[in-house]
């Protein structure tokens, strides 16, 4: 049995290794240190202790396949779709304060937590798209890491080993703080698109116009292309990995919700490292090849690297390859772990970077399977890499209206998280937020149905389906008795007019989850999550076909 860090009330924390001091990559926090923290000097040093899970997750978003997507979208149609990074930053903010929020204050994982307050059957929807969604995302990884070792002349295999080694091995140590480390530093090597990007020198004129101006580049005949495109951007850049990885890795740092703020400011500067190295990707890749054969013509990543060669010079391309090759490697850790926890929920086993091998071994032993396995399919001759890079991000893309409803669902669950529910706002822009990424795979089906489609006719379907959510958004906070959003009834005591009592947040944690009670799955909610689901079952076939289409015409 476990107890909470402020008081001697009874937890759903599942493991003692969740709780005790915070041994940060830059600094620790005493279990029993409890003062405020006044000055400038312990704020700051309390946020260097508290950093990690909101960096280590945003900048393992920029991955091997992100480094993909957005070099696409440069060398392809320039900066002309840098907006869509501005766009996301609100949704990237709401989706992972939330699952900070879950993961802090629960003390349990988030795919625990969906099997618990949602039962096995509708749990494992979530669970599964995850377990394939990460196989598939980790193979990219590893293409990331052949593409870069190609690129700098070393050996494929050698190279894929030698990562795979490094990348198992980093987190075996038995000790939380040195995998931290290894992370954080992993984290700054990311900067080193920024130095690349002012080598090749994009108009920055041109980026500020493309940032704030949205644009559809291309004629009619390219609206499909550049709508899956897009989806990949938006697949890339919050995909469904980041809920389950953040939330456990909150937890296994032993964050309390006392620590909250100091947290969220961790998660603001992952996502503005983020910002600043896709769109430093965006704009160095639309200056290398602007003017040039290659416009138009995206292969895969080692060629943006050749192309940023050629335009900039021979260092120019080596920093981007070991940048691609950083990116790879801490994709690898972010996306492994993810899994490793999310089965350690599912099936019990004991999970945690702080407990040695002999201490929790399932959960190592799940992460190295996943590794070598991803590992070995890379180096098998004939393996289809470039589908699979172009596929992963598109099918996350697909997959996140899902993984969003349940997690809004949990965030107005009063039994999970008490005082830190979400508030009228949060939930009408999550809501929102669910609205705009089942549209993103109306316009993507559309775009399979006709394949000449218009951008006039994707910008119709846009404002029908803007309005339609809006009008669905008002409704659920005028009557605070219909659904959620997205066609989702949300649980009685979600909607319930009873205000919350949010004094003394950063002492509450949530119960033991066998003393809570299930909520009641409504008819209404079952046929609106059944009919989302099948849906987008059905998108995630025509994501293939459309797919296959462009890599045979290509």
């Amino acid at each position: 049995m476990t107890t909470t860090t402020d008081t001697t009330v009874r937890t759903a924390v599942l493991d003692d290794a969740h709780v005790g001091d915070i041994h940060g990559a830059l600094g620790t926090i005493r279990l029993g240190d409890h003062g405020e923290r006044r000055g400038l000097s312990a704020k700051l040093k309390t946020l260097l202790a508290i950093a990690g899970p909101g960096l280590i997750v945003m900048v393992g978003d920029n991955d091997a396949g992100a480094f993909a997507t957005y070099g696409q979208a440069g060398q392809n149609y320039g900066t002309h779709l840098l907006w869509t990074l501005l766009l996301l930053v609100p949704v990237l903010y709401v989706n992972q304060e939330m699952v900070l929020r879950l993961g802090a204050v629960t003390g349990v994982g988030h795919a625990r937590l969906i099997l618990e307050r949602f039962g096995r059957f509708w749990g494992a929807f979530s669970v599964i798209d995850l377990f394939i969604l990460n196989a598939l995302t980790l193979v990219t990884e590893f293409i990331g890491i052949t593409l870069a070792a190609g690129y700098l002349g070393l050996p494929k295999a050698a190279s894929v080993v030698l990562a795979a080694v490094i990348i198992v091995a980093s987190a075996f140590t038995g000790s939380f703080r040195r995998f931290e480390r290894i992370a954080m530093v992993l984290c700054a090597g990311s900067l080193l698109l920024v130095p690349v990007s002012f080598m090749v020198h994009p108009a920055a004129s041109q980026m500020a116009h493309d940032f704030l101006v949205p644009t559809m580049p291309g004629g009619s005949g390219q609206a499909a292309t550049v709508m899956l495109l897009i989806i990949g951007i938006v697949g890339t850049t919050v995909a469904p990995w980041q809920l389950f990885f953040q939330q456990s890795y909150v937890i296994d740092k032993r964050i309390t919700p006392r620590f909250m703020k100091y947290e969220k400011a961790d998660l603001w500067l992952g996502i503005a490292v983020v910002v600043i190295g896709a769109a430093a990707l965006m704009g160095a890749a639309a200056a290398a090849f602007a003017g040039t054969h290659g416009a138009g013509n995206f292969t895969d990543t080692a060629g943006l690297a050749h192309g940023i060669a050629a335009h900039a010079g021979r260092l120019a391309g080596v920093l981007f390859a070991i940048a691609l090759l950083d990116a790879s490697i801490i994709g690898a850790f972010a996306v492994s772990l993810s899994t490793a926890y999310a089965i350690g929920d599912v099936f019990g086993i004991k999970h945690s970077l702080h407990r040695g091998v002999s201490g929790a071994k399932g959960f190592y032993a799940v992460y190295a399977a996943l590794v070598c396995l991803a590992a070995v399919i890379v180096l098998l001759p004939g393996s289809p890499l470039g589908l699979l890079t172009e596929g992963v991000q598109t099918l996350a893309g697909v997959l996140l209206p899902s993984a969003s409803v349940f997690l809004l669902l949990l965030c107005n669950d009063k039994q999970v998280l008490g005082p830190w529910v979400n508030g009228p706002r949060t939930n009408a822009f999550t809501a929102a937020v669910v609205g705009v990424l089942v549209t993103l795979s109306v316009i993507l089906t559309a775009s399979v149905l006709f394949p000449h489609i218009g951008s006039g006719a994707i910008l119709d379907i846009m404002a029908v389906c803007g309005a339609a959510g809006a009008v669905a958004a008002g409704y659920a906070l005028v009557r605070r008795r219909g659904g959620a959003g997205a066609g989702v009834e949300a649980p009685v005591e979600v909607l319930d007019e009873v205000p919350v009592d949010r004094s003394d947040r950063d002492s509450w944690r949530m119960p033991p989850l066998e003393t809570l009670t299930r909520p009641v799955m409504a008819t209404g909610r079952k046929i609106g999550m059944g009919a989302l689901r099948g849906y987008l079952a059905v998108a995630m076939v025509l994501v293939v076909i459309r797919i296959v289409e462009v890599a045979i015409g290509h």
